[in-house]
């Protein structure tokens, strides 16, 4: 039975793929700052084979390490404008942080890491189709984190330290760990709320999107391949099929959710605008997706209409959730008495 530890394993993606690696078998340490609660684990903290440990990456013990077989790295600020709070500790966090789990894994005899990148760092892409080796353009603080820490992490890799990046395109579907601040997730709630999806940048621009389930796939994939097939390699994780403009998801959303009003806010500026080729992962692992955006947004739906999700959670946006924290902070220092409230 595998041992593997999760950073960031509390979030968006880390929730769902907790339940299939132990579905499994694996035994799965989280190592969470937990800043969105214990909610998000509720389903996994009674189970044998499960552990959280709440710490941070920039700062926790390299003896945690002790007996692991492999690092799944998901930890990180998750958003581009969330990243931008504080540009240094984005970079402590997203880059630094990151580089430090990877050099204490080897140390520690982990024989195994995988990243979780971005199709981000093709930016304002400059072609369409582009695969894993095409022209990196991050236009975001947090994508060009995501590139520079792939630069820093891949130099770690030998024989016995297997090193695989995968850069997943935009995720969506349901979460522990809801999110809404996705364009998926985004759009379906807005039109389910307001009868009205909001399209950035003129709609025209790029995004190729996955489903979360099929995330949680590839990384089992990866832990279950031979690793001289994945040592040192870099994989995108999505469809090809999958690449749409924004424009084309607002109307996918509004066919599941009739008479939405679609605004479009041309003079947005967004820079993002990516088509990317997901040929390798299918070429070299066999690995195919098994969900639609059709079904991502008709079980978001669902979710919503039946209370299974709010989108009134302050948690479910990030960039809201985090300010909110900051903001929370500053009132605490300013009323705490000997370290409390009351």
């Amino acid at each position: 039975m595998k041992t593997i530890i999760m950073t960031g394993g509390a979030g968006y993606v880390g929730s769902v793929l907790i339940g299939e690696l132990l579905k499994k078998g694996y035994k799965v340490k989280v190592l969470d700052r937990m800043f969105f609660g214990l909610r998000t684990l509720e389903a996994y903290i009674s189970h044998p084979n499960f552990q959280l440990i709440q710490d941070d990456i920039r700062y926790f013990d390299e003896k945690l390490l002790e007996g692991v077989d492999a690092v799944i790295d998901l930890a990180g600020i998750s958003n581009d404008p969330a990243c931008d709070l504080n540009p240094e500790v984005t970079v402590s966090i997203n880059h630094l942080g990151c580089v430090r789990v990877a050099k204490l894994a080897k140390k520690m005899g982990a024989g195994q890491y995988v990243l979780a990148s971005s199709c981000s760092i093709y930016g304002g892409g400059s072609s369409t189709k582009l695969t894993e080796d095409a022209l990196k353009n991050p236009v975001s603080l947090y994508a060009k984190t995501k590139l520079k820490l792939e630069e820093d992490i891949l130099s770690l890799g030998n024989k016995d330290f297997c090193v695989t990046i995968l850069r997943n395109a935009t995720v969506y579907g349901l979460s522990p760990r809801m999110r809404f601040d996705l364009v998926v997730n985004l759009m379906t709630m807005q039109a389910w709320k307001e009868r009205k999806i909001h399209v950035l940048g003129g709609g025209k621009q790029w995004r190729p999107v996955v489903h979360i389930k099929d995330v949680a796939k590839a990384f089992l994939s990866i832990l279950e391949s031979e690793r001289g097939r994945v040592n040192g390699e870099v994989f995108n994780v999505g469809s090809n099929q999958q690449n749409h403009q924004v424009i084309q998801i607002a109307n996918m959303v509004r066919d599941v959710i009739p008479y939405v009003e679609l605004e479009v806010v041309r003079e947005d500026p967004d820079k993002r605008n990516y088509n990317v080729c997901f040929d390798k992962i299918f070429k070299v692992l066999g690995f195919r997706v098994e969900r639609t955006v059709h079904e991502g947004i008709v079980e978001i739906k669902q979710a919503l209409e039946n209370g299974i999700v709010d989108a009134e959670d302050i948690r479910t946006v990030t960039l809201k959730y985090y300010a909110y924290l900051l903001e929370a902070e500053k009132v605490l220092k300013e009323v705490a008495y000997k370290g409390k409230v009351f």
